[in-house]
């Protein structure tokens, strides 16, 4: 007896219906349209890399996330049973060379320095395509999942960092979508533990600071001093992070706290830089919020960093980035300063879905369907269904000769606005039947009338 095996997909990931791919496709598109608008071009690099391009630039919690692909053949041939024993992480350099990417950022720094003599610098890229971390699914967090990035590499000018605070503004003016920016700098972060006398400790600071929104100061205090921090350096960290304020006040805040600290206050101009060219952008930037809590958590980044979040609900953040300064300089290509910024089109979604945000979205692409009674009708609905696809208006012919009820279930179901039929007479009268399948009118039309209806109200460019 044959074993049907029950059909599913693998943990963390999903499958897309037309549905799902039309609202993904409404989201894209705009995402897409504001990357051309600033002048990104786009790039594809392979679904997987070398592992020696992904290792050491995530930090350890990034590595261990990294889904490693294993090495055709027999592999386990040449190893020796010493090396088996040895364990895991003596036993991955023989069976394991490639990995799934794990963002866009590091392959696309590993494309610049490859491509180094082909590119016209500051490069402006934007880049959409899947990446895969082996964490724990759960709402709002897949295996498989979109990114869609900009990133301005060859370019230290902050002016970069506020053209992505516009286009961040941009993409969710059009999506309808209410947000909020926050940012921060790396160099803040290093510069208050540098004031502090704890410059050795900034890895174990900026991963509890980082929690602070969800677990509160005490424990975070709590968890400073488990990794080395004094009493009166907690008691001055607490000052600064129990603080509200406007943007304004936090930087007067720390002005202040960084009177005699190079590092802190440089980065403290550069955030006060940003917010002034950030006011050049036409938007409100009411939502733009200085936020010194903010601790990114993957290593590259070296300067701003940003994180977008919807304003009405409690998602994790939808929009993340930052500028790094050293990513190329594995690759052998030093001193390429690149910012960028992703788009979690995951996230996007679902908090559209959450609001209620979507415009009404049709299934199909097409415009309309015909049908007819028989093979006369059907060759004919042939002919016009290529003229209209020859105009780059989207339609389609129902294949089958059966009942008109079932070619109007099918439009229906599929979401096709109209639907032309072919009966006797229409054949008869050179006309068609046109049904709006969203009110039911139903006219009869020359065929002369319907393409210059279907002409004037839906043709598509093609690019």
């Amino acid at each position: 007896m044959k074993v049907i095996q029950k059909p599913n997909n693998a943990r963390g990931t999903r499958d897309f219906g037309p549905k799902e791919m039309a609202l993904r496709n409404h989201v894209f598109s705009i995402i897409k349209g504001h990357f051309e608008a600033f002048g990104f071009q786009t790039i594809e690099t392979p679904a997987m890399e070398n592992l020696s391009v992904l290792t050491g630039k995530y930090g350890d919690e990034g590595d261990q996330l990294l889904f490693k692909i294993i090495n055709s053949g027999d592999y386990l041939s040449k190893v020796s049973p010493e090396t088996i024993a040895a364990g895991s992480k003596a036993l991955l350099p023989h069976i394991s060379e490639k990995g799934l990417r794990y963002d866009l950022t590091v392959p696309f720094a590993r494309f610049v320095a490859m491509n180094r003599n082909e590119i016209a610098f500051p490069f402006r890229r934007s880049q959409i395509q899947p990446v895969w971390r082996a964490d724990r699914p759960q709402k709002g967090r897949y295996r498989e999942f979109y990114q869609c990035d900009a990133d301005i590499i060859g370019s230290d000018s902050l002016v970069n960092e506020a053209e992505l605070i516009a286009l961040f503004q941009s993409v969710f003016t059009s999506l309808n979508l209410p947000t909020n920016l926050i940012i921060n700098s790396r160099k803040i972060l290093a510069g208050i533990v540098d004031r502090l006398g704890a410059s050795e400790l900034f890895v174990s600071f900026a991963v509890a600071i980082d929690k602070l929104d969800k677990v509160g100061w005490d424990a975070v205090a709590e968890e400073l001093a488990q990794n080395g921090f004094q009493v009166d350096q907690i008691a001055s960290l607490q000052k600064l992070f129990i603080f509200e304020g406007s943007n304004a006040d936090k930087i007067f805040l720390l002005t202040e706290f960084f009177a005699s600290n190079a590092l802190g206050s440089e980065g403290l101009s550069e955030i006060q830089t940003v917010l002034s060219l950030a006011d050049l952008n036409g938007f409100d930037n009411t939502n733009l919020i200085f936020d010194y809590k903010l601790a990114r958590g993957l290593s590259y980044y070296t300067g701003l960093i940003y994180e977008g979040k919807a304003a009405d609900l409690p998602f994790g953040s939808i929009v993340g980035g930052g500028r790094y300064d050293n990513l190329t300089e594995a690759f052998g290509l030093p001193n390429m300063s690149g910012v960028g910024i992703s788009f979690g089109i995951e996230r996007i979604l679902d908090v559209m879905r959450e609001l209620n945000l979507f415009p009404e979205i049709q299934m199909s692409a097409s415009k309309i369907l015909f049908t007819y009674f028989d093979a006369k009708g059907q060759e004919i609905a042939l002919k016009i269904c290529n003229q209209l696809r020859k105009e780059n208006i989207p339609s389609e012919v129902y294949p089958d000769i059966a009942k008109i009820k079932k070619s109007f279930e099918f439009a229906d179901r599929k979401g096709i606005p109209f639907v032309g039929v072919f009966g006797e007479q229409e054949i008869k009268d050179g006309t068609v039947s046109l049904k709006d399948m969203k009110n039911g009118e139903q006219r009869v039309l020359s065929i002369s009338e319907l393409l210059l209806v279907f002409l004037r109200n839906y043709r598509q460019a093609l690019y």
